[in-house]
């Protein structure tokens, strides 16, 4: 069995070992959870993804449970209760970007039923025409942010080498 090359030396008590197994590439159909995986890639930027993993109990409960209609409902008192909570990235750009996407999401179910649902009516799309239509909705949505949130929830190839047991996991998926 031949592991990505990301995780194939590390230890097994490492967060990215169990996110690779078990959630990376694999589709997701909640629009909660769509989001909630957006929210901890826009908390990526700049930073490792182990630290995020390692919070991400935290985003979730700081983030109503990842509700877009709870987010997009924010006010300024939820922003500040953001920015001052030390179990995430108190980082005002990505708070206040987080709070405007759900908002656009919330604008996107209305229209497409849902954000899974527009995701779909948009696939395929070459990663450039995926930026493109993302940077024209949402905010802090950069090259690597929308690569990495549409290969984590399998949009994009390229999450899993074909060599590893997840990738031929993925397939059977598709």
């Amino acid at each position: 069995m031949t592991y990505c090359q990301s995780v194939r030396r590390m230890d097994s008590n490492n967060p990215n070992v169990h996110y690779h197994d078990h959630e990376y590439g694999f589709p997701l159909h909640d629009d909660d959870e769509l989001f909630g995986r957006l929210i901890l890639e826009i908390n990526q930027a700049g930073l490792s993804w182990t630290t995020i993993l390692n919070k991400k109990d935290n985003f979730r409960l700081a983030y109503s449970n990842f509700s877009i209609n709870q987010i997009a409902n924010y006010n300024e008192v939820d922003r500040n209760r953001l920015l001052n909570d030390a179990g995430i990235i108190r980082n005002r750009l990505k708070v206040n970007a987080t709070i405007y996407n759900a908002q656009q999401i919330f604008l996107i179910q209305t229209e497409y039923g849902s954000f899974k649902n527009w995701l779909d009516q948009h696939h395929p799309l070459s990663k450039p025409e995926w930026v493109k239509l993302f940077k024209r909705h949402f905010k802090f949505v950069g090259g690597e942010i929308v690569n990495e949130f549409l290969m984590s929830t399998g949009y994009l190839p390229g999450a899993h080498e074909p060599s590893c047991p997840v990738y031929a996991k993925l397939q059977v998926l598709k």
